[in-house]
């Protein structure tokens, strides 16, 4: 018995030390692309940049309710995109102007919201 239970665990040790590989369906650009916004810092209402900065242009996020079903246009998923559209001008922070949440439907949205700001580059803490 203790034979069996020694080859047994012998050859459980044995696939464990196999050269595995791993492959993916992930695309690593596209978690790039999702966590780009948290490289950008929101500024909002009272809350203004310290310092000098450059302005990179005028940008917009939106989320949209598309069918009575779907989940609510969210401003925060709004300013979120902002973020995203702000990294994607090369920038590392976003003055938010203003945000509008519409209940109402209209434009192929049951609900949306909508966030206007402006990209900014600010020097570099180093």
């Amino acid at each position: 018995m203790k034979i069996i239970l020694s080859s047994a665990l012998v050859l459980l040790l044995s696939a464990c030390a196999s050269d595995y590989s791993f492959n993916s369906n992930l695309d690593g650009e596209a978690i790039t692309d999702y966590f780009k916004a948290g490289d950008v810092t929101l500024f909002e209402g009272d809350s203004l940049p310290k310092g000098h900065y450059e302005l990179k242009g005028l940008v917009q996020g939106e989320s949209c309710q598309a069918d009575v079903n779907g989940v609510p246009a969210s401003l925060s998923e709004a300013r979120t995109e902002a973020r995203r559209a702000a990294a994607d001008k090369g920038a590392n922070g976003i003055i938010i102007k203003q945000c509008v949440l519409m209940e109402e439907a209209a434009q192929g949205c049951i609900s949306r919201a909508l966030c206007v700001g402006q990209a900014i580059k600010m020097a570099s803490a180093d």
